[in-house]
């Protein structure tokens, strides 16, 4: 009786599993960025616009700093707490509520509703 392993496709760099987690692991340090230093201002201003898309329920492109990488997702905001340094939004592609500190936060601007997305 022959007992046949199949047909396996040989991957010539997939010998070693390690080797994808340390290349992964510098590739993502080649990529990383340091989180920005807002002023007191542009806080504030953050700080404004998010209440102002709180009340009026406007859409929001939302800019954070996670992991070393900035990142701009579009949302609505449900909640902020100021004294709680976080805020909830709903974000447009799966409508998760996400939670999030606001120190996290890099810049927030309200969607323009004439613009067009594709």
């Amino acid at each position: 009786m022959h007992h046949d392993r199949g047909m396996k496709k040989w991957r010539a760099f997939a010998s070693m599993p390690e080797q994808y987690i340390g290349l992964q692991e510098m590739i993502n340090k080649q990529v990383e960025v340091a989180q920005p230093v807002l002023t007191e201002e542009q806080m504030e201003q953050m700080n404004f616009t998010l209440i102002e898309a709180l009340h009026t329920n406007k859409q929001v492109y939302l800019t954070y700093y996670k992991n070393g990488q900035r990142i701009t997702e579009t949302g609505f905001i449900q909640f902020v707490d100021s004294l709680g340094n976080l805020f909830v939004f709903i974000d447009e592609v799966f409508e998760l509520k996400n939670k999030m500190k606001l120190s996290e936060l890099i810049d927030v601007c309200l969607k323009d509703p004439n613009q067009r997305t594709n």
